[in-house]
Formats: structure tokens, C-alpha cells, sequence
């Protein structure tokens, strides 16, 4: 690896690295200040809040997605799209992140789904939020998206040098190809 690709490949991982920073923030703060304080009371206190906690959560998929569906305000719709959203740059950054970009979409759907369950759990512990079986849906959703957006650009040609475009075909071999 020269010189010029592992600078890459460390900002990448300072990106991703903040990415992950941010994320945290949003969900389980909130866009708010990271208390480590409060954190701490928050998790003493977590047997007695995580019943009521839970009894809150919502485990039956595409509830809450039914009922954003049916009562359609600004605030579910981007509830909805953010969750989404979120989870984008994370499906991208897998693969990215990956030896030679070889991260599968099974990978990334695993990643995804467990990333979002731990944000998830950690919300109903700390009882910082609410556990949400249709966000792990979304974010999950959202990395898989990721990952199908940067498939294109992983996989367009690529020229050899500046200047000079991608090897043409051999006119003279088109005899010789199958046509299914």
C-alpha cells in the first residue's frame, strides 16, 4: 500500500469514526450534550425504568409504520425518512471499509440490523428513548441502501491512465461471441 493510499484509507476511517459519533449523538441524545453523569444515574436507575420502558417499545413490526402511514404528519415523515436516512452513509462505509470493497449485501444487512439494535436496547436501558422494532426495519433499510448506491460507482470502468480511455473491443472478435 503506497503513501497515498493509506492517507486515504485513514481518512476514511477518521470519517467513518465521526460518522459513528454523530449517529450515536442523534439517537440516543438527540442532538443534545453527551452527560456521562447522567448517563450513569440513568443506567443505576435502569431496573426500575426498563419495565415501564419496555411495556412502551413497540415489538410488533410495521406497527408504528402503519400508523405513521395513516396519520401522515411532518414529524413522522421525517421520523421516517431520517431513520433512513441515518443509515445510508453506514451501508457505504462497510464497504468501503471492507478488504478490496468486498463487503455482501448479506454482510451489510447483518451489520446494519445489529448496529441498530444496540442503538435500539441502549434507548430502553438508559431510558433515553423507546425501543422500536420498525427503526431497526428502517436503519436496516437505510444500509442497505447504502450499499446498493455505491455499487454503481465501485463497479463503473476504470481508466488505466489520464487521458487515455478504457480498452476498446476488438471488432474483428465480434464473430466470435455468443449472443443469449
Amino acid at each position: 500500500m503506497n503513501q497515498v493510499q493509506k492517507l486515504r484509507s485513514y481518512g476514511l476511517q477518521a470519517l467513518f469514526a465521526v460518522y459513528i459519533y454523530v449517529l450515536f449523538k442523534i439517537i440516543l441524545f438527540k442532538f443534545g450534550s453527551i452527560n456521562f453523569s447522567f448517563l450513569w444515574q440513568q443506567l443505576k436507575r435502569s431496573p426500575d425504568n426498563l419495565a415501564g420502558s419496555l411495556q412502551r417499545g413497540n415489538f410488533v413490526p410495521l406497527a408504528t409504520l402503519s400508523n405513521t402511514y395513516h396519520h401522515l404528519t411532518p414529524s413522522t415523515l421525517l421520523n421516517f425518512a431520517g431513520n433512513i436516512a441515518l443509515f445510508i452513509p453506514f451501508g457505504m462505509f462497510l464497504v468501503l471499509l471492507s478488504p478490496k470493497g468486498k463487503c455482501s449485501l448479506s454482510g451489510v444487512l447483518i451489520r446494519s440490523l445489529a448496529v441498530s439494535g444496540i442503538l435500539e436496547c441502549a434507548q430502553a436501558i438508559l431510558s433515553i428513548g423507546t425501543f422500536d422494532v420498525d427503526d431497526l426495519l428502517l436503519n436496516t433499510i437505510g444500509g442497505l441502501l447504502g450499499y446498493i448506491l455505491l455499487l454503481p460507482v465501485l463497479h463503473a470502468p476504470k481508466s488505466s491512465k489520464k487521458g487515455h480511455s478504457a480498452p476498446k473491443d476488438n471488432p474483428a472478435s465480434a464473430g466470435n461471441r455468443r449472443i443469449i
